[in-house]
């Protein structure tokens, strides 16, 4: 199978209670690209400025992305986000957000991503999401990723997204804004009835649960002592989760989008893997911890995590 991500390439500067970096590699494509490419290879699509360095596109290329769906905007800067993590790592606070016309783009699937079978939109306007959605007429499984700013704002257009996506990543203090639920449990379940068959929620430090047609599921997060900083954190868990699905699933078996099923054992050992990925993540800035390991590592930490698990699933 193939896998398209759409979302946002960004530059960041970030403080965290472990340190600061100043203009590194940031946004949720990133992210996500980057975790997924451990598995499969991931076409993207996306938008840079013209202060963009050359370096970052070379390490998402030596490691399985496409990068002909990125449109490079010469008179433009990239989109560039500042944030500063208060002491106890709950608490993130926006400094600073440059836009450079980022706000108008609006992305447009090529022709030769046409086929695109698993997609990936992560957080944006939903309606910018929805008409993505509309041009990848050829896939089989689209998962979506929002934020508490559109839950506010584009409640409406968020809802018309839902009913049309199979699956959502979202955090559990998002789920209950969303749907009024105070139990987590609960407003998994009013998502699903909203359209998603499949609803990831994301706890942090606490690891996920998972409502799926016919799967209940709670990972815990692994126990790492290395938090550095948890920006993209939920991007790598979403790439790392599609990309073993990816690398799991045969196109011819799953048939139409409608009908598509997914085994239990994969969907488990593929939420496993995204919380393995994710655990590095924050080990670091940026990807650079991300750019440190291997597939090797991965399943060496997946392996620690059965153990907690007791071998579930």
């Amino acid at each position: 199978m193939n896998m398209l991500c759409v979302g946002t390439l960004a530059i960041d500067s970030v403080e965290t209670p472990a340190g600061n970096r100043e203009r590194v590699l940031g946004g949720s494509a990133s992210y996500f690209a980057y975790a997924a490419g451990f598995y499969t290879p991931v076409r993207l699509i996306g938008r840079t400025g013209n202060d963009w360095p050359e370096d970052y596109t070379r390490s998402f290329q030596n490691h399985r992305v496409d990068w002909r769906g990125v449109t490079s905007d010469s008179q433009a800067k990239s989109y560039f986000w500042r944030g500063r993590y208060l002491q106890d790592y709950q608490d993130r606070q926006t400094l600073e957000i440059q836009m450079h016309g980022f706000d108008r783009y609006r992305p447009s699937v090529p022709d030769f991503y046409a086929d695109s079978e698993i997609v990936f939109l992560a957080a944006a306007i939903p309606t910018v999401q929805h008409q993505v959605l509309e041009q990848c007429t050829r896939a089989k499984l689209v998962f979506a990723d929002t934020v508490d700013m559109w839950i506010d704002t584009t409640r409406s257009e968020l809802l018309e997204l839902l009913a049309k996506i199979d699956g959502l990543f979202i955090n559990d203090i998002e789920a209950k804004q969303l749907t009024g639920k105070s139990n987590y449990v609960q407003a998994a379940r009013s998502i699903q009835a909203m359209g998603p068959r499949w609803v990831i929620l994301k706890k942090g430090e606490h690891g996920c649960f998972v409502l799926g047609p016919d799967l209940m599921l709670a990972i815990p997060a692994y126990p790492s002592d290395r938090l550095i900083d948890p920006t993209g954190a939920g991007d790598s868990f979403a790439g790392g989760l599609l990309g073993h699905l990816c690398e799991n699933m045969d196109s011819e078996v799953l048939g139409e989008r409608s009908a598509v099923a997914i085994d239990r054992r994969v969907f488990v050992q593929a939420v496993k893997h995204g919380t393995a990925v994710a655990s590095y993540t924050i080990e670091s800035f940026s990807i650079e911890r991300l750019q440190q390991i291997n597939r090797e590592d991965i399943e060496k930490r997946v392996a620690q995590i059965d153990s907690l698990m007791g071998h579930c699933g």
